[in-house]
């Protein structure tokens, strides 16, 4: 028999049960899809040292989120742009019903206009769901650093740009600060994790320096099957990003779901197609991309629009980004200057902007107005003036301007104390120079030959000639094939 302290009269189990599934499935999207992905989508002798970053990011970011980071981004208020840190870890605070302080809206005269955002959950639902958000955010970032960031920078960089950069931009659009007040709309984190992400993954990539000129010219992935793999695990888990984000099992939820995937599809299709045209074949890489542009772009929308919406965003994220990635940025010298490893500035920060102006053009009143705190919140094509428009590119400036700025006085600090970029005689060896590891184990590139192991032992006693045989047998199966 479940006793009343553990169901209270305020939670929902459907409520709960959601988020906790939301929070799984935006898990999954990091580990293993992004560890996979990553490990997957560079050369094989970094393989083993992206993988981890991703690895050890999920990890670092948790112990950081319990101890300071959650009260931070979702606490009461400190600064128009940042919440009060402390722990979220004890058992009185974790078991009672969930809560943003600072989200409640008042009047000028003292009334409440829009009450506090309390779900139907114990709060250990809501920190752990926002730490998978946290969690995802530096792991796209690192993105833009792979192939050549020492990894013991990383591992200090890392946990300081949670606390210092993605709090602010949590707690300023969704944890009650002033753009969430001034009625800057991102449904899910078009802006705080996929805007953020891109434009710290510039400034970090433009700080730490770029990779050695081989890996720059030639940097094919090592094996394009499980790439796909770990791009299918981001898209479906998805479905827990943007249907988490009502912090209900509601109307809203299934809606944002649906639209996700149209627009993912959507803009995938339009960027093969552009492939095509261009370049006369399909590319899986571009298929790919395509689908994380339309998935970023959809993001700040997502359970907003209708969802002949979605196909319209789609076909703008398949394009857009494309043009910025395969055009503007072989003309811009800025761009060719800094080595963003997998293209993160076009399929998030262009991607995440998009998706926010997009947002303030095609956001349905109604669907606002279940679920944003600003009563009245529409876009410009259904009868709003520019306003809402005016607002989204304010809030990105902010974002843009934080994370260029707290990403650059970050490195800067951890640069005093730990070279933030491998020497070059390391990036050329790569993973077993970084980890004493390696991603495959093949005879000649990694693996010692060992003529005493019982199976490559040749039996003398078959002759000089059969023994000859043997060791070339041998020799025939140990082809490397480089990679």
């Amino acid at each position: 028999m479940v006793s009343d302290q553990a169901v209270p009269d305020w939670l929902n189990k459907g409520d709960n049960a959601w988020q906790l599934i939301a929070s799984t499935l935006i898990g999954i999207q990091s580990m293993p899809g992004l560890v996979v992905l990553y490990g997957s989508i560079v050369k094989k002798k970094w393989a083993v040292n992206s993988a981890f970053m991703a690895l050890y990011s999920f990890a670092s970011s948790l112990i950081i989120w319990v101890l300071l980071g959650f009260r931070m981004a979702f606490g009461e208020r400190l600064l128009p742009f940042w919440g009060k840190a402390g722990p979220a870890l004890s058992e009185d605070y974790l078991v009672r019903q969930a809560r943003i302080p600072a989200t409640a809206q008042y009047y000028h005269n003292g009334t409440v206009e829009t009450p506090m955002v309390e779900p139907f959950y114990p709060q250990a639902a809501l920190v752990l769901f926002h730490f998978m958000y946290a969690a995802i955010t530096l792991i796209l970032l690192a993105g833009s650093v792979l192939g050549r960031m020492n990894i013991k920078a990383w591992m200090v960089f890392s946990p300081l740009w949670l606390l210092f950069s993605y709090t602010v931009g949590a707690f300023s659009m969704w944890g009650g600060g002033f753009l969430y007040h001034w009625g800057v709309i991102d449904y899910s984190g078009g802006y705080v994790i996929h805007l953020s992400s891109g434009i710290a993954g510039f400034t970090a990539a433009y700080w730490v320096g770029p990779r050695i000129k081989s890996d720059r010219e030639r940097f094919s992935p090592n094996n394009v099957l499980l790439m796909i793999v770990g791009a299918g695990l981001l898209w479906l888990g998805w479905s827990g990003f943007n249907g988490g984000a009502p912090y209900a099992a509601n109307i809203i939820a299934p809606i944002a779901v649906l639209n996700t995937h149209i627009c993912a599809a959507t803009s995938l299709l339009m960027w093969t197609c552009l492939d095509v045209v261009f370049f006369s074949k399909p590319s899986v890489i571009g298929a790919i991309q395509g689908m994380m542009t339309g998935l970023v772009c959809i993001t700040p929308a997502a359970g907003l629009v209708h969802s002949w919406a979605a196909v319209v965003m789609g076909l703008f994220s398949g394009s857009v980004p494309w043009f910025t990635m395969m055009i503007l940025h072989k003309k811009s010298s800025l761009l060719q200057k800094v080595d963003d490893t997998l293209a993160v500035f076009h399929t998030h920060a262009v991607a995440g902007l998009l998706g926010g102006i997009l947002t303030g053009i095609l956001a349905h009143p109604q669907l606002a107005s279940i679920e944003l705190p600003v009563p009245g919140t529409m876009g410009f094509a259904y009868g709003g003036d520019f306003t809402q428009v005016y607002k989204q590119i304010i809030g990105a400036l902010f974002i843009v301007g934080w994370n260029i700025f707290a990403t650059t006085a970050i490195l800067i600090a951890v640069g005093w104390f730990i070279p933030l970029r491998m020497p070059d005689d390391q990036l050329m060896i790569g993973d077993d120079a970084a980890h004493g590891e390696e991603a495959y184990a093949l005879w000649g590139d990694g693996e010692k030959f060992d003529v005493m192991r019982h199976e490559t032992i040749p039996h003398a006693s078959r002759g000089n000639d059969d023994v000859q045989v043997q060791l070339n047998n041998i020799a025939a199966r140990g082809v490397t094939i480089q990679l």
